[in-house]
């Protein structure tokens, strides 16, 4: 809900077009819509399943010193591009002319 009203408040200050952010063909936006959201959702899935193991891992190492930092990395690694898995897909998003 906040992410509408979000847009609603974007679009009152500028459009795209305002912006000069070119509307691609709806058959392109609709195939990169089809193609790269899905591989968004199961990277974003991939990431937070690989934090959930790297807390585990952390949680059971019972301090052995290279079992927590191979589980603090891990985490980190995960966070990281979950991070980044986000920014891309608000990007395309944008570029697509919806969020």
């Amino acid at each position: 809900m906040f992410k509408y009203y979000l847009l609603q408040f974007a679009t009152a200050v500028i459009t795209p077009e305002e912006a000069g952010i070119p509307k691609p063909a709806s058959s392109e936006a609709q195939l990169t819509k089809n193609v790269m959201f899905p591989i968004y959702y199961w990277a974003g899935a991939i990431a937070v399943i690989v934090i959930i193991a790297a807390g585990f891992f952390y949680v059971t190492s019972n301090g052995n010193p290279q079992q927590v930092t191979r589980a603090k990395n891990a985490i980190l690694g995960a966070v990281v591009g979950l991070i980044v898995v986000l920014l891309a897909f608000t990007i395309t998003a944008i570029v697509l002319g919806g969020i």
